[in-house]
């Protein structure tokens, strides 16, 4: 790459100009400080997908309107369109850098800094710079230069997320050493994803376009198979399309928008927890599969009784939604409608699955129902009615779910207190000359007892009061008037009255009582519900703070802990979270120093039971973190001291036996009755020197398995070939004639402790002579960032299921032969301490097959990751 004289003049003063750039405080110069950059990237789904060819693209396009831009690092792995991108833009000299004796080239973020271009082009976000460089990683320098008012264009594959390096690491069966936390990438203004497909990528890596010709074989058949390449497109779709979803809400929280943009199909299916609950859940799966949407399960508990069943009920609810790919939350409200549409509202969803109302037509007269009232006021929702088995309950199934007076039980109270008292005196009207004055005293308590159990204490007023009127005026003596002559006729008439009052207090007092039952199973539901998150789920402290949320519908909620005098956030949902006690809406104190802090909305006095719930659950799950990490520190220390006694009770033979054979040859040396002529002495001699050298590896082994034990051990880095670390490491065994080596010396090279190497190489070899019966194989081959070395046998290979205890320390598999049976344990903590992989594999035909992965040496040791 040449750029033009004065590009060049201008970047080789740039160590002259860093001086002058921290001298100059002028205001055009202040106000680029209080800017900050703009951060652009686009995100692959493998190497050679188009992400620096594309960001190339968009560097020459801004050049050309006038903008500044420089390279600030740019890594074309040989491939010549990607180079001839290059060509055209000024670039930032690298900065040299030698470590352990080698000479490496980094991005010069000082000189970048002094130079303050508009747009910086910064290739490989996830990549590890050199040791003593400025900073560890190179998206750290990329902060810095945002921090300096300076745009970033810049690449990341997505195997180098930290979210999806484990799950790509089960999809490929590569490790990627390189990795950049998502909320890096989540912070840039632009994400853009280059996409192409498998077949395409393959394509264009058999041309020659990704990789060198002696790679593509390798990287064909491993990493950049078809199904590989379709997993990796997969995730990336996803991530990026769950981080617009996520930008998204926040815009619309932003900007209190309520109303359902229907960008994304999202389901909602709202279930009782009754009988018809997992008809609706497996309707509403289809329905989200026919659009392609995601599903949410809904549970809405309120306190006015409607939430009455069987805790097993909602959890067999809860794991049918997780079987079917179903999100399950759950959420409080008095009013279930409003309740409904809100958390629809709220997650941006299209569509709600309802069931057709359990209700009697009779009852339905009276109270139209929750789903009458969602449709009523759903909007651009579109609501899926249900039907299911329990639809149209009798008016007995009515009554037993209800305990309290609902609205339509005190608007029917009111109608009776006005009927039934006017049908009694009708009655009582009709058939006088037949009936005594007695009965009608009846019908009228009758009809006071049937409207007190019904509406309650106002109705049952209304219904006494007028019936003690009607009696009087109709029936008793003298008649048509309201004047009472006899005395029992006022007895009777104030009993009336009484009992009515009395029969109404006794309903309502039930009905306050089953209203604080309800409540309590609401509440009970809701503590057992933080309870089973707390024991079951993999991130308790999280998910916990996230249902408290999703329950009382609050914009955050935050685990506050005092350490030093300052609070701390252990753990936070939502936005606009709290720092402190005093900013929360609703303050819950767990400790002294450990505070629940919610914000969005004043809670009742009554939600402070079940706060006070859920925050002592957080902080036992915050607890068990703790104790759990504690535990995993304790028998990490506790399996070190049983292989450090397992290694000194195992290797009395291994010691013993040079030993001996160093002491039988001295004593022959040292005999003087024994005559040895110069060939017998140069023998012993000779044996000697080989059993102290036998027992001198030995102990270098039992020393080092010791310090990889205990996590000392630390590989001596350099680019090292397989080809001859192989050639080294069995010059010095027996039987290596029985090897066939097909290690092409072209192989890149591996970054490795070469000692460490050799070692491996020989413990696997040995192993393979000994256990293989008959002729080993030992190849190499190089795919994406790894060269793997595979040493292969034809022997009796392994038992099902045995490949993970091959590698256990002192395991021989039923190998009763001498030795310590470290086995190949110190060969797979070796190559893990260097940063490989080494697995089993069997051998087509029978036999065991062990490959060892080892990172690819690029210019220098960052360079071990996919590109």
């Amino acid at each position: 790459m040449t750029p033009d004289a004065s590009t060049v003049r201008k970047l080789n003063t740039a160590e002259a100009v860093r001086g002058a750039a921290v001298a100059d405080t002028g205001p055009v110069e202040s106000a680029n400080r209080r800017r900050r950059g703009e951060l652009r990237i686009y995100l692959g789904a493998a190497p050679g997908v188009g992400k620096t060819f594309a960001m190339l693209g968009e560097a020459h396009r801004r050049a050309e309107r006038g903008t500044h831009v420089v390279v600030g690092f740019v890594e074309t792995h040989g491939r010549a369109k990607t180079a001839a991108l290059v060509e055209g833009l000024p670039e930032v000299p690298r900065r040299r850098m030698s470590h352990r004796g080698h000479d490496f080239t980094e991005m010069d973020v000082d000189a970048l800094l002094a130079l303050r271009p508009e747009v910086a082009v910064v290739d490989e976000l996830a990549h590890t710079n050199v040791p003593g460089s400025r900073n560890a990683k190179r998206w750290q320098d990329v902060e810095e230069l945002l921090a300096a008012g300076i745009d970033v264009l810049s690449t990341v594959n997505v195997q180098h997320m930290e979210s999806l390096n484990d799950v790509v690491q089960r999809i490929t069966g590569a490790a990627q050493q390189e990795t950049v936390p998502d909320e890096v990438v989540r912070r840039a203004e632009q994400v853009e994803l280059v996409d192409v497909t498998p077949e395409a990528l393959r394509r264009r890596m058999a041309h020659g376009n990704i990789y060198p010709a002696h790679k593509v074989d390798a990287a064909l058949g491993n990493y950049f198979r078809p199904g590989n390449l379709t997993a990796l497109r997969e995730l990336a779709l996803l991530w990026v399309a769950d981080q617009v979803d996520v930008a998204l809400q926040r815009y619309r929280a932003e900007h209190r928008i309520t109303d359902t943009w229907e960008t994304r199909e999202r389901v909602v299916v709202s279930i009782t927890g009754g009988k018809e609950s997992e008809t609706l859940i497996r309707r509403a799966r289809r329905i989200a599969n026919r659009a392609g949407a995601e599903l949410l399960v809904l549970h809405v508990l309120r306190s006015d009784g409607l939430a009455g069943v069987p805790a097993a009920a909602v959890s067999r609810c809860r794991k049918l939604a997780r079987d079917v790919g179903a999100s399950f939350h759950t959420v409080v409200g008095d009013d279930v409608p409003a309740a409904l549409l809100d958390f629809a509202r709220g997650v941006n969803a299209t569509q709600l699955v309802l069931g057709t109302s359990r209700r009697s037509r009779l009852a339905r007269v009276f109270d139209e129902g929750v789903s009458s009232r969602v449709v009523q006021n759903s909007g651009p929702i579109d609501v899926h009615m249900v039907t299911h088995d329990e639809a149209g309950g009798t008016l007995r199934q009515q009554g037993t779910r209800r305990d309290a007076l609902a609205p339509w039980r005190k608007i029917l109270g009111w109608v009776l207190a006005v009927v039934l008292p006017s049908g009694a005196t009708a009655i009582g009207v009709a058939l006088q000359p037949e009936l005594i004055l007695s009965t009608n005293v009846i019908d009228y308590f009758l009809a006071i007892v049937v409207v007190a159990l019904v509406g309650g204490l106002g109705p049952a007023l209304l219904a006494s009061i007028g019936s003690a009127l009607m009696l009087n005026f109709f029936f008793t003596e003298p008649l048509f008037t309201l004047t009472i002559s006899a005395q029992e006729n006022v007895i009777t008439l104030v009993a009336m009255v009484v009992v009515g009052i009395m029969v109404a207090l006794v309903v309502d007092r039930a009905a306050r009582r089953a209203g604080q039952a309800a409540r309590a199973r609401t509440e009970a539901a809701l503590l057992a519900s933080y309870a089973h998150t707390v024991l079951t789920h993999p991130e308790p402290v999280q998910r916990l703070l996230e249902k408290v949320r999703e329950n009382f519908g609050l914009t955050s909620v935050a685990l506050l802990e005092k350490s030093g005098g300052d609070w701390q956030r252990v753990a936070v949902v939502g936005v606009d979270a709290c720092d402190r006690p005093g900013q929360a809406d609703v303050d819950i104190a767990v400790t002294a120093d450990v505070h629940l802090a919610l914000r969005g909305r004043a809670l009742a006095a009554a939600d402070r039971k079940v706060l006070e719930g859920a925050a002592g659950q957080a902080l036992l799950a915050l607890r068990q973190q703790r104790l759990s990490a504690q535990s995993a520190e304790a028998q990490r220390k506790a399996e070190t001291s049983e292989l450090r006694t397992a290694l000194l009770s195992a290797v009395g033979h291994d010691l013993r036996t040079p030993l001996t054979s160093i002491k039988a040859s001295i004593g022959s040396l040292r005999d003087p009755e024994l005559v040895l002529s110069d060939s017998d002495t140069a023998e012993l001699l000779e044996a000697i020197e080989e059993s102290a050298d036998r027992l001198a590896k030995l102990v270098d082994n039992l020393l080092d398995s010791s310090r990889l034990a205990t996590g000392a051990v630390r590989p001596q880095y350099r680019p090292t070939g397989f080809y001859e670390a192989v050639a080294r490491a069995l010059s010095f065994m027996d039987g290596h004639a029985r090897v066939k080596v097909d290690v092409d010396d072209r192989l890149p090279l591996v970054w490795a402790d070469v000692g460490l190497l050799e070692r491996v190489i020989a413990n696997v070899v040995d192993n393979a002579l000994r256990h293989g019966g008959g002729a080993v194989e030992v190849r190499a081959s190089a795919h994406a960032s790894l060269v793997e070395l595979r040493v292969v046998d034809y022997g009796r290979g392994l038992p099902k299921g045995a490949a993970d205890e091959v590698f256990a320390p002192f395991q021989r598999l039923g190998d009763s032969s001498s030795g310590v049976g470290l086995g190949l344990s110190v060969a797979k903590g070796f190559t893990e301490a260097m940063g490989g992989m080494i697995r089993a594999e069997d051998t087509p035909g029978g036999g065991l097959t062990i490959v060892i992965s080892l990172p690819v040496h690029g210019d220098h040791a960052g360079e071990a990751g996919t590109r």
